[in-house]
């Protein structure tokens, strides 16, 4: 999966731009979600958080080895035993489970993708049927101190166009507010459209 550039800054400066509680909170992150598969892990910002809140096992896949790695460590260093880690490119090898086998899909900050309808399929298809795709991604706002070009920052309506598209994901709810420079959906898999 090629991703357009946005240059990942130092890990430091990198967390202070997420309220991570407030994000999960509001995307509905909890003990109700059991299997959960992480689509581009980064340092692992997210991941001790939602393996300390879900009922079971969260897979985190990167394309980038070092990445897989510090999100390694710092479960390591956390204590979060339930992950399980997976460097590979969805698109070329899959997301390492069975389809439909997921209750949740995270895709955070990486719709700025090329090819982001069939990223939110691949996503689609690890949930199962009335799971989500949570997505999180820069506000299209100039102001933001981070995030990908104006030119391929998603604006949260072509999110819904392409979930759409997909044929497998409704929207579930208004458009999440997550500030201090984030927005959020919550995308339901539902059937095969006929």
């Amino acid at each position: 999966m090629k991703v357009r550039e946005s240059g990942m800054p130092e890990e430091a400066y990198w967390e202070r731009l997420f309220d991570v509680p407030l994000i999960l909170d509001r995307l509905g992150v909890d003990a109700g979600l059991k299997e959960v598969v992480e689509f581009g892990c980064g340092y692992g910002t997210f991941m001790v958080p939602v393996a300390r809140r879900i009922s079971g096992t969260l897979a985190t896949f990167d394309i980038d080895a070092a990445m897989v790695e510090r999100t390694r460590e710092r479960a390591a260093a956390a204590g979060a035993y339930n992950v399980v880690y997976v460097v590979g490119d969805v698109f070329a090898d899959g997301f390492g489970g069975k389809d439909g086998s997921k209750d949740a899909c995270l895709l955070f900050d990486i719709l700025h993708c090329e090819e982001p309808v069939q990223l939110l399929a691949e996503g689609a298809r690890a949930a199962r049927l009335g799971g989500v795709v949570l997505v999180i991604h820069w506000r299209y706002d100039p102001a933001t101190p981070r995030g990908p070009s104006m030119e391929s920052r998603p604006r949260p309506q072509q999110i819904v166009g392409w979930a759409r598209e997909t044929g497998l994901l409704e929207v579930e709810g208004p458009v999440i507010d997550l500030p201090p420079w984030h927005y959020g959906l919550r995308l339901k898999r539902r059937g095969v459209r006929r």
